[in-house]
């Protein structure tokens, strides 16, 4: 029968010590607030963890923390100390940095995708009405103004232009040249279709 006093780790038994005392070549007790948490399975999980962290700084966290929230504040601390070996500098920012700039794009290219649906509408509806009767010069000013208008109304509407978005606000200035090229697009469509 095992006494309180045996070294194994949280189970009274002789069983390995836990990943963190065998790392800190320490008697494994049954008090021990690492022994739930880094098994001695994986060695490599409280490694990392400590060389980050800190054994004390981890030990302190945890037991600050109640009983049912430990498990997940390790799983936070080994994907930060992870991505903090994979980008000392940034760590987990740099990766949600990543994300977010993928996010932009992609809302970019959606507005984009709309402004372009949006010209193609127009110009049907334009195309079918009545054939207008000002020169085609002034037609394509106003084409231009309306197609420019409309860009920005969907940048906006996509939460795409704040103060600091210089990029977006670049994007916006030259709308005019988008919208050329979305017309453009548009009118080789309706050839294909014509």
């Amino acid at each position: 029968m095992a006494g309180s006093g045996s070294s194994g780790c949280g189970s009274g038994s002789s069983s390995a010590p836990c990943a963190s005392c065998k790392l800190l070549r320490r008697r494994c007790t049954q008090e021990c607030v690492f022994a739930p948490y880094f098994p001695p399975e994986d060695p490599h999980k409280f490694a990392i963890v400590h060389k980050v962290f800190g054994a004390s700084n981890v030990s302190k966290m945890l037991q600050e923390l109640p009983a049912q929230q430990r498990a997940d504040a390790v799983s936070s601390l080994v994907y930060e100390a992870n991505a903090r070996m994979r980008d000392p500098v940034y760590g987990c920012v740099g990766a949600i940095s990543y994300l977010q700039q993928q996010v932009s794009q992609l809302q970019m290219q959606l507005a984009l995708a709309k402004a372009e649906i949006l010209l193609c509408v127009q110009m049907q509806h334009d195309g079918h009405a009545t054939a207008s009767a000002s020169p085609p010069s002034l037609q394509r000013q106003q084409q231009q103004l309306m197609e420019s208008e409309a860009y920005g109304s969907l940048l906006m509407q996509n939460g795409l232009m704040n103060s600091t978005g210089a990029h977006q606000q670049q994007m916006l200035g030259s709308a005019g040249n988008t919208a050329l090229m979305l017309q453009e697009a548009c009118l080789k469509k309706e050839s294909l279709w014509a």
